[in-house]
């Protein structure tokens, strides 16, 4: 059945790409946000034919917020172009992306890295970040529900606010604010956002964290795209604990905070990624959102606890730092 619906889906995709014209001529790169390993620097992005960003007002209309958001997903990726930055060179993908291994700056703190495509005189620039050589911990969180209301533990809930709100009516939680710009201390210590939000969405949240100040900071999304050899990308924990271990291994000398919520299994991931990781999980916190955690959340919590990795859970952080010992 998934065999069947992966080609149904790839010829629906095709048909819709010879009806309104996207033929992969143009060429832009959409950049994402890049971070450091011990010995280089890793730039990320997506070459699209054209690439639209909306321009939201806090009082534009629903229709108008939804119709903006469905414009995301209609993207026309470019493969087998090459992407140069610093005299290094990749080819993109069948989706468009492409991963550019570049050398460690000697400094710490954010960097900025021209790109440009072969042929193509337009550039772009890509902002990266190498972490503090006085840093502590890094923090490792989930957005949806943990940083940013959405509502994704209800299937409905999620989609309308997903989709009827833009970058400037988006909330995101005044707690999670004040607790993230604790654990960074000005940026003494780094922080990455680990979410199932496709990578189309990128560009989005970053605007919706500069609107509420929202400690920046490099961005682990999904690819839901399709091709020959895909047919949408892995489970939700699957996505997350590989994440959660590509951060870990990019920055081996310092221990983790693990944020999230109990309405989306990621109490079990960050139980999973404990088990792989002894004794590089600082802390786990996750905030309590609707109903609260169930019966089976409840147990893997508890099996959290069991492992002596200090967990704080509540319906919101607010006063959180003191209690968990994190600042």
């Amino acid at each position: 059945m998934k065999e069947f619906l992966h080609r149904a889906a790839l010829k629906a995709e095709t048909l819709y790409d010879r009806a309104f014209g996207r033929t992969g001529q143009g060429r832009v790169i959409d950049p994402y946000i890049g971070y450091a390993t011990p010995d280089s620097l890793i730039v990320r992005g997506r070459v699209l034919s054209k690439v639209t960003r909306a321009n939201p007002t806090e009082s534009q209309s629903v229709l108008t917020n939804i119709r903006q958001m469905i414009s995301l997903f209609l993207t026309d990726e470019v493969q087998n172009v090459t992407v140069r930055a610093q005299g290094v060179e990749a080819v993109t993908d069948e989706e468009g992306y492409f991963r550019l291994e570049l050398p460690r700056p000697e400094t710490s703190g954010w960097h900025e890295v021209d790109l440009d495509i072969e042929g193509f005189e337009d550039q772009a620039m890509c902002h990266a970040l190498v972490p503090r050589d006085d840093a502590r911990f890094l923090v490792i969180s989930d957005i949806d529900d943990t940083m940013l209301e959405t509502g994704a533990y209800v299937l409905w809930k999620n989609l309308w606010t997903s989709f009827s709100g833009n970058a400037l009516t988006r909330r995101v939680f005044s707690d999670a604010i004040a607790l993230m710009d604790t654990l960074s201390e000005d940026g003494r210590n780094p922080v990455f956002y680990v979410s199932s939000s496709p990578w189309n969405f990128h560009h989005f949240l970053e605007q919706i964290f500069r609107h509420a100040r929202l400690v920046r900071g490099p961005k682990f999304l999904r690819d839901l795209g399709l091709s020959e050899n895909q047919f949408i990308t892995g489970t939700h924990g699957d996505h997350k604990g590989a994440a959660i271990d590509t951060i870990l291994a990019a920055n081996p000398d310092l221990p983790a905070i693990l944020m999230g919520d109990t309405g989306q299994h990621d109490a079990h991931v960050y139980l999973d990624a404990i088990k792989r990781h002894p004794g590089r999980i600082h802390a786990v916190v996750l905030r309590e959102p609707g109903r609260g955690p169930d019966v089976g959340t409840m147990s893997v919590m508890r099996e959290i606890e069991d492992t002596d990795t200090p967990l704080y859970h509540a319906p919101t952080f607010k006063g959180m730092e003191p209690q968990a010992g994190l600042s």
